[in-house]
């Protein structure tokens, strides 16, 4: 049985020392713990994740992420042109605010990739019913059919493996 892919933006790996959120700071644990240390999903970030945790103003926490990134060995996705050319359509199609391209590409790069869950702690531009459905429309208007689910890590805490 093939294992579920699932993307990670930034604010997942962030939520790992989110001292302000204990809830959420919980659940990301629980999540690195038991389903990425344990290896029960096929789980990516990309370069630009990477990219993202080099330019976290606060170095202490930005040696954390990198921490992070060291310890779960993450494989990482990378950018090409198609990548960054679906992520202007997200734009485009009012998906994603010209403001937040990093979000746009992260969609991307799990649409391209057949990522079946792109998760994020991001509800405003990324893990909501909405932005889901404008993802669908974007992608099909591209050619891309294979479903991509946007959801917290919390959504995915609990389920049997």
């Amino acid at each position: 049985m093939r294992k579920t892919k699932i993307y990670l933006d930034t604010s997942v790996i962030s939520f790992l020392y989110a001292d302000d959120a204990p809830d959420l700071k919980a659940a990301t644990w629980d999540f690195f713990e038991n389903y990425v240390r344990g290896n029960v999903y096929e789980v990516y970030i990309s370069e630009v994740v990477a990219a993202e945790i080099e330019r976290t103003l606060d170095p202490v926490r930005r040696d954390q992420l990198r921490a992070a990134l060291g310890e779960y060995a993450l494989p990482q996705l990378l950018t090409n042109r198609e990548v960054e050319r679906l992520a202007f359509e997200y734009v485009e199609g009012g998906v994603v605010p010209a403001t937040h391209f990093e979000d746009a590409l992260h969609i991307a790069l799990a649409t391209l990739n057949e990522m079946d869950l792109l998760l994020s702690w991001n509800f405003k531009h990324l893990a909501n019913i909405k932005k889901q459905v404008g993802v669908k429309i974007v992608n099909e208007r591209n050619g891309y059919f294979y479903p991509l689910l946007l959801a917290t890590p919390m959504e995915v805490l609990y389920e049997d493996y």
